[in-house]
């Protein structure tokens, strides 16, 4: 999606004061903007010395030269309305309800009547600040800080708009809930998530982020999973190929709660996510899931963290990655155990599948554990597709491309087969087969 004629700012502390300005923001959030802009401002860029930049190089990066697009664009009042590629993205997936957002303005929005009637509130962040004024003062910056890194400052600073969700007590909502974020050529979008599941809820929130031709995403997910809640958070990445993508997800899960994330990474031309699973009330369990197929030049970068903090919890993480051509992945990831956390169950694994000699995957595991009772298992694999298993499949009459699809796909089939929607499923089936040109 494009639009004709944009009003833009330049990424400025005028630009904070100018968007607090427009929408009338109370004075603790303006406040924010301010001390985030003071925070970006007095954190150095980085040089690639520190550790988690060292495999990461910003070469070519320019952060004067994105626009932030500050008048609202049009909105639409139906399904019927969007634009076809729209409305086969939203049918795609069986959804209770969705939110479309172009560059930072939201364009359409539904939700289930019976939903919204049982107190289910899935809208932009930036209509919650009013009508939810209580519960987004109490958890916006709850997780993420402003200082977490230099791309959270700025984003806390120039921060538009972005998904709001909460789910009352003991309600599950069956069918997922959408939303698609778009960024016209040459802009940025600074989207934030908000994503709140109460007491012993259930919900699955399923988020695209598409466009961005030479552009930037420097988004912000908090997620919370309260006691005995189960909540899926499935952010699909697909940026344009020249596009640069930041993003910080953090989540916390109290008491027996539930919480599995999806990372699939396939656009952009550089991509830095970091992402904590936080394990803080006993018996809670984190999985978390990765996805990524990098071709041309495309570096993807990962750096998680699985900080049990109290007794009983488990976590899993599974990432598995395909790199053709001259590609660069990076995995970092760590599990950290707190004194308190005993009876700890930690796994953490990545793989990669090298499928041409100019690619390069890096993985660094890393364990902390400061407790005595507890069982914490990580490791990585990198691989090349051996010939004979192509010269095997091909000797039973399957075409060298096909066979190299079957042999991808069949890489990434343990990480399928735990997504929980269906639609999403067949989405990364598809853009996995495209990859490999059969689509």
């Amino acid at each position: 999606m494009t639009v004709k004629e944009l009003t833009v700012d330049s990424l400025s502390a005028a630009a904070a004061q100018a968007t607090s300005d427009r929408y009338n923001e109370p004075e603790w959030l303006r406040q924010a903007r301010q001390n985030a802009w003071r925070t970006y401002e007095s954190m150095p860029w980085p040089s690639g010395k520190e550790e988690t930049w060292r495999r990461t190089r910003l070469s070519g990066f320019d952060v004067d030269s994105f626009s932030l697009v500050t008048e609202p664009t049009h909105q639409y009042g139906s399904r019927a309305e969007l634009p076809d590629d729209l409305v086969a993205t939203l049918d795609k997936i069986d959804s209770a309800g969705a939110l479309i957002f172009l560059d930072g303005s939201l364009i359409y929005a539904e939700l289930d009547a019976e939903l919204a009637a049982k107190g289910v509130v899935f809208s932009d962040l930036r209509s919650s600040l009013t009508t939810q004024a209580e519960l987004v003062r109490a958890h916006l910056g709850g997780l993420v800080p402003a200082g977490e890194n230099k791309f959270a400052a700025l984003h806390y600073a120039l921060w538009q708009n972005g998904t709001f969700l909460y789910v009352p007590k003991n309600l599950t909502v069956e069918k997922p809930l959408q939303v698609i974020i778009s960024l016209s050529e040459g802009t940025v979008a600074f989207h934030h998530s908000l994503l709140i599941g109460d007491e012993n809820s259930e919900l699955t929130v399923v988020e695209d982020y598409v466009g961005a031709a030479n552009g930037m995403s420097d988004s912000v997910a908090e997620v919370y999973p309260q006691a005995a809640a189960r909540l899926h958070y499935l952010r699909l990445q697909n940026l344009d190929p020249s596009a640069w993508n930041f993003a910080t997800v953090r989540s916390s899960a109290q008491r027996d709660a539930l919480y599995r994330h999806l990372q699939a990474s396939w656009g952009s031309s550089l991509s830095k996510v970091w992402i904590d699973l936080n394990m803080e009330g006993p018996g809670s369990h984190g999985e978390l899931l990765g996805l990524y197929f990098p071709q041309g030049r495309q570096h993807i970068d990962h750096h998680t963290n699985q900080n049990h903090k109290r007794e009983r919890a488990t976590s899993d993480l599974l990432f598995k990655g395909a790199l053709d051509d001259r590609t660069r992945s990076v995995y970092q990831g760590i599990i950290r155990v707190w004194p308190d956390a005993q009876k700890t169950d930690a796994y953490q694994k990545n793989d990669n599948l090298i499928l041409s000699s100019g690619a390069r995957a890096d993985s660094i595991p890393g364990l902390e554990i400061e407790a005595d009772d507890v069982r914490c298992t990580h490791g990585a694999t990198s691989a090349k597709v051996q010939d004979e298993y192509l010269f095997y499949l091909m000797a039973r009459g399957l075409g060298r491309r096909t066979a190299k699809r079957m042999i991808v796909s069949g890489f990434f089939e343990e990480v399928l087969n735990r997504v929980p929607v269906s639609g999403v499923r067949e989405k990364l089936v598809a853009e996995i087969a495209r990859r490999v040109g059969l689509e």
